[in-house]
């Protein structure tokens, strides 16, 4: 990865590196493609702009000192994942997956925005999910320029089901707030409970309403940067079923859930591979 410092911003040169394939995969919410092609959201509470030009992708009006500290994280931009992905077992539906999806990035998401986020996308598709992220940002979370900071969970944990009403996110209100209220009060301790042995840390989120297996893998891998993670929803069901008959998640490895990412992109972007099979 090369970085140079342009006058707009910072010019990031780097491989395995594109916006569509790493913004618009399922694993976040808060980002769009604006009219002109650019890509705007933000995370936690930091609004970005990033932008494809000749010479790299641009981070606009981004500092050297802002990029390196938050965003080079954020973007998962230090990790070879050419290397990852020669770990990988040798299945045609994978290299299919691998070169379909080609610049997909983990993004490593803030633990309490991703839980938040993955329970809101219970039983829910795309669009109305980022409908409902962006309304719970616009009336409890704090300005942040022209944009709107994810709530924290203080700011939720004093809200009634009524007052959620405005999100319009059905039953999912009283399992935000049962989040916000356990993790506010300290008997859930995310920063903790990304540290555990894996086993431990799903049973751990799991306390919390309206958190089940997948919702707790979601959070393991896009909140909590435990890359072995697995989520499993309708989509990779459907392909460890049809593509990858008797695998199991650690037939993956210790990089499953980079894994899982290109296979779950591939899937829900060429649903016609299932065509031939009966579910």
């Amino acid at each position: 990865m090369k970085v140079h410092v342009d006058k707009n911003g910072i010019i990031v040169e780097a491989d395995d590196f594109n916006l569509e394939h790493t913004l618009d995969c399922g694993q976040c919410f808060r980002f769009s493609m604006r009219p002109d092609g650019s890509w705007h959201g933000v995370a936690g509470n930091k609004p970005l702009t990033l932008r494809n030009m000749e010479n790299g992708i641009l981070f606009e009006n981004v500092s050297l000192e802002e990029f390196n500290s938050f965003w080079r994280v954020y973007f998962d931009l230090d990790r070879d994942y050419a290397e990852i992905r020669s770990q990988f077992p040798d299945h045609p539906a994978l290299r299919n997956s691998t070169d379909f999806t080609y610049g997909v990035r983990i993004l490593r998401q803030d633990a309490w925005e991703a839980l938040i986020s993955f329970i809101i996308s219970q039983n829910n598709n795309v669009p109305r999910i980022k409908g409902i992220i962006d309304r719970l940002c616009r009336n409890f979370g704090e300005p942040v320029g022209q944009d709107y900071a994810f709530p924290s969970p203080a700011a939720l944990a004093k809200l009634n089901v009524e007052d959620l009403g405005v999100i319009r996110c059905g039953f999912r209100a009283a399992y935000i707030l049962d989040a916000a209220k356990k993790v506010n009060s300290g008997e859930i301790d995310l920063n903790e409970i990304s540290k555990m042995p894996i086993v431990d840390a799903r049973k751990a989120l799991q306390a919390i309403k309206g958190v089940g297996p997948k919702v707790a893998e979601c959070v393991l891998l896009y909140g909590m940067g435990r890359l072995e993670a697995f989520p499993l929803d309708v989509w990779m069901k459907r392909a460890m079923s049809h593509l990858f008959p008797g695998y199991t998640p650690e037939s993956f490895g210790k990089y499953a859930g980079i894994a899982q990412q290109y296979i779950f992109h591939y899937c829900r972007c060429n649903p016609w591979i299932f065509e031939n099979n009966n579910d």
